[in-house]
């Protein structure tokens, strides 16, 4: 007999959908379980009666016999409201638990693709204003970057920044002797380029031999720190920024602030430590093309 009552209990109730005219509303009455293991009613009569003439102004629902619910009945609403807004009837909701009118706004809020109006063009004033709104912003975040680096760099000096010297030791490896291949390469080129454009304009005056002299001076009072810095810029700061990238992603950085870490003194002045940069300008001016090479070392003695 128990076994019996239970199955009776947990037995589904049908799913009924009825329609009645109160004015110039109909009442819509929803009851039973309308759930994945139920069968909905069709909605193809509800349709053909507010269809019928004289046509209602709105539809209210009446769901107070309502049982247990899932999405099935969002779908037969969605579907119903749609119906509803072809015809310019409206569909009070106010009859429907908490739960599924929570679930059916959120169902209509996102309009149809292509149905979302163009957006007007903001005045140009209004443009230029908020562009140099973005500038003052951006101007002061990096005012306050830069002055979070000092404070850190006079931490560093007075021995109270808190990071760790094996950090420092492989960043000065990573970014100095590392880096020293493609910097030697980038040299050897345009010391070769430098020279065979010199090399066809001093020819037409007969001074090739200054040749050595145009690669060597050049080398070292210009293109060295220029493409050092370059080449830095976009190899070793390209891997800096992927880096701290990726600790924001992965939340790193709020685990450093969360254990009391400053980020500015674990993660930037290890990587801004000025005394890893002489390596690449000196490299880079010593790697030109052999005479040039021997002329930038002689002219770093007579400098």
């Amino acid at each position: 007999g128990s076994v019996r009552d239970s199955t009776a209990e947990s037995a589904f109730a049908a799913a009924r959908m009825s329609a009645a005219r109160a004015g110039d509303a109909l009442i819509l009455n929803i009851s039973g379980d309308w759930t994945l293991g139920s069968r909905p009613p069709s909605a193809a009569d509800l349709e053909k009666e507010i269809d019928r003439e004289p046509r209602p102004g709105r539809v209210e629902i009446d769901a107070r016999e309502l049982g247990r619910w899932d999405s099935t009945i969002l779908t037969s609403l969605v579907e119903l409201a749609r119906f509803c807004q072809s015809k310019h009837i409206e569909l009070e909701k106010g009859g429907l638990p908490e739960g599924v009118q929570r679930l059916f706004n959120l169902a209509t809020a996102v309009p149809e693709r292509g149905a979302r109006a163009p957006a007007a063009r903001p005045p140009f004033l209004a443009l230029l204003g908020d562009k140099a709104l973005a500038a003052w912003g951006g101007f002061l975040n990096t005012l306050e970057f830069v002055g979070e680096v000092a404070a850190g760099f006079a931490r560093m000096l007075t021995g109270r920044a808190r990071f760790r010297m094996a950090d420092l030791w492989l960043i000065m490896q990573e970014s100095g002797s590392q880096a020293l291949p493609i910097v030697s390469l980038i040299s050897f080129l345009v010391g070769l380029i430098l020279a065979f454009v010199g090399a066809i304009q001093l020819k037409l005056f007969g001074a090739q031999i200054y040749v050595a002299d145009l690669v060597g001076i050049a080398m070292v009072r210009a293109m060295g720190g220029i493409m050092a810095g370059i080449i830095m810029a976009g190899r070793t700061g390209a891997s800096f920024a992927a880096q701290i990238g990726t600790m924001q992603v992965n939340e790193e950085i709020d685990a450093l602030k969360t254990a009391g870490i400053p980020p500015i003194d674990f993660l930037v002045l290890p990587r801004a430590w000025p005394g890893r940069w002489p390596l690449i300008p000196i490299s880079f001016s010593l790697t030109s093309p052999p005479r040039g090479s021997t002329r930038s070392a002689r002219t770093c003695s007579t400098s």
